[in-house]
């Protein structure tokens, strides 16, 4: 058996996005104010700190404004675009029509808010934190949980590194590092490999209602400059969706580009619905293409979604750590808006961890942290939204935007709705594909719509091909034997990096070829598959997308 190194700290964070980052600075001012030495590590899969972080990104300062009041003067980049035009448009196939943003409550308008790339941000954040004495180690992927005897959280072991497809050691294997510390958070973002483990071990979900999702899909573009309003920021609603629900977001931000997006929840019954191809035709609507002709694609992603909201946030404490940020889901679903929520939820915790060690505490459970949450902002401002996104899926698109915005204005005006509708888990919706319609994609032009492996060529994604498969199957039997009858193997069209296909049925003998070097880090597939087959774990850092400026 391999022997581990070890490394003690106070406090480790999985995960280097908004929330991990800002934990780690709260953590260190804490304690500073507290007179107390602190040693905080940060751990990112991804190969330097913002190469797996994909937003719009619409940003709320409100969080920022507390944790680096003086952040517009530190040159930090999500300070360069402010928002100057707001526009809601419901889309026809051919038109499209302004909604009136004087009928949306206040807390909708994005005054005060800006745009831009939150992968730039979260490396600004990076080097606020290192300023600061934070140990941040990018191309380390926590593969595991470390547990004491009494069932408290230890710490976290980072994966091996040169091990092969089969399992053996290459020359290049070097074993994994265990870090171990009094409190360990969890900022994995959504579906985190870890944070579901530790969901399911404490049961931190049996008080909540199922977490439910979106699959948002991005491109950059380098915008016509004739076409480019810097701060002008439209999301829409309507075309091309019929039987599922989404829109999509059009931000125009710094250095003469657009970011542009679709999302689709993936409630979505029609197993032949192709999000990625969805997000294709959505740009060929005259009014989204006129904004990109001239201009060029540069860069492409995809991730997935929290979309649950108020009632769907788990318990956020256990033995010896916590879960942040997207690990547990604060996203503002009306707002499109999470990171600042992200952000204080990871700050709330520091807090909470810093005054336990203050007190020589240590693996307990940090009780402050969920206290603090429910007195917060974060807490009332999701408690105001949380019949939104239910609303619309139980009542579909028209009717339900009309019953979610009639109760969105009764929380605004402190008119407490005396009801909370819940959900139901995504990868149960699917219907059998003999019971839909067929969906047939225009081929995509080369010019506005492009195929996936062209985009994933753009994502710089890159993983090392001799390394076992990080999309795992429980049953390998089943994607044939049970979703290609069924459903004609969803995977094939959920996924939007062309990850999963079937091959052989010209043959007779169909089997799922996993293209896992693909792999995007969207983990839809962790969450549509709807077998719950599919598990997704980390694979060797440093491995997964690139995404500059995203």
């Amino acid at each position: 058996m391999t022997t581990r190194e070890a490394m003690p700290y106070d406090l480790v964070i999985v995960g280097g996005g908004p929330a991990g980052l800002s934990a780690a600075i709260r953590a260190k001012q804490e304690a500073a104010a507290k007179g107390l030495e602190l040693s905080v590590c940060v751990l990112e899969k991804g190969s330097e700190i913002g190469a797996h972080i994909l937003s719009g990104a619409v940003f709320d300062p409100q969080a920022l404004d507390e944790l680096l009041p003086d952040w517009r003067a530190l040159d930090c980049p999500m300070g360069e675009v402010p928002v100057t035009e707001n526009h809601h448009w419901i889309l026809g196939e051919a038109k499209a029509y302004e909604f009136p943003h004087a009928l949306l409550p206040s807390f909708m308008n994005n005054a005060g808010t800006y745009t831009g790339s939150l992968g730039n941000f979260c490396r600004w954040l990076a080097g606020q934190a290192e300023a600061l004495g934070v140990e941040i180690f990018p191309g380390f992927a926590a593969a595991e949980v470390l547990f004491h005897d009494d069932g408290s959280v230890k710490g976290v072991a980072t994966g091996d590194m040169g091990v092969a497809k089969d399992g053996s050691h290459k020359d290049s294997y070097q074993p994994g590092l265990e870090l171990h510390a009094k409190y360990t958070f969890f900022a994995e973002g959504v579906r985190g490999h870890l944070s579901k483990q530790l969901i399911r071990r404490f049961d931190l979900a049996k008080d909540s209602q199922p977490q439910v999702y979106g699959i948002g899909i991005k491109e950059l573009w380098d915008a016509n400059p004739a076409e480019h309003v810097p701060g002008k920021v439209i999301h829409t609603q309507g075309w091309p969706l019929t039987d599922a629900n989404g829109g999509g977001f059009i931000y125009h931000q710094a250095n003469g580009q657009i970011a542009l997006g679709f999302v689709v929840w993936l409630n979505y019954s029609n197993p032949y619905l192709s999000p990625f191809d969805e997000m294709q035709r959505w740009k060929t609507h005259p009014a989204i293409r006129k904004m990109l002709e001239g201009g060029r694609r540069v860069s492409y992603g995809a991730r997935a979604i929290n979309d649950g909201g108020w009632q769907s946030v788990p318990k956020l404490t256990f033995p010896g750590g916590a879960l942040i940020g997207c690990s547990a889901g604060f996203v503002n679903v009306p707002r499109i808006k999470g990171s600042h929520t992200a952000m204080k939820t990871g700050m709330m915790a520091a807090e909470a961890a810093v005054e336990a060690i203050a007190s020589q505490r240590q693996n307990d459970e940090l009780l402050a942290y969920g206290k603090a949450y429910e007195a917060s902002w974060v807490y009332e401002e999701l408690r105001l939204v949380r019949n939104t996104l239910p609303a619309v899926e139980k009542f579909g698109n028209m009717l339900g935007t009309l019953i979610a915005g009639v109760t969105m204005w009764a929380e605004h005006l402190g008119l407490r709705m005396p009801f909370t509708l819940g959900h139901h888990p995504d990868h149960e919706q699917l219907k059998r594909k003999e019971t839909v319609q067929k969906i047939v994609y225009p081929k995509p032009d080369g010019v506005i719509s492009f195929d996936k492996l062209t985009s994933v060529f753009l994502s710089n994604t890159n993983h090392e091909e001799d390394q076992p498969v990080h999309l795992t199957l429980k049953d390998p039997s089943v994607p044939v034997a049970i979703n290609l009858p069924l459903y004609d193997e969803p995977a094939q069209r959920y996924c939007p990096a062309g990850v999963y296909e079937i091959v052989g049925q010209d043959v007779g003998e169909p089997r799922l070829q996993i293209n896992a070097q693909n792999c995007v880090h969207c983990k839809t597939c962790d969450i549509k598959d709807p077998t719950q087959n599919i598990e997704w774990v980390v694979p060797e850092g440093g491995g997964g997308p690139n995404y500059p400026n995203m």
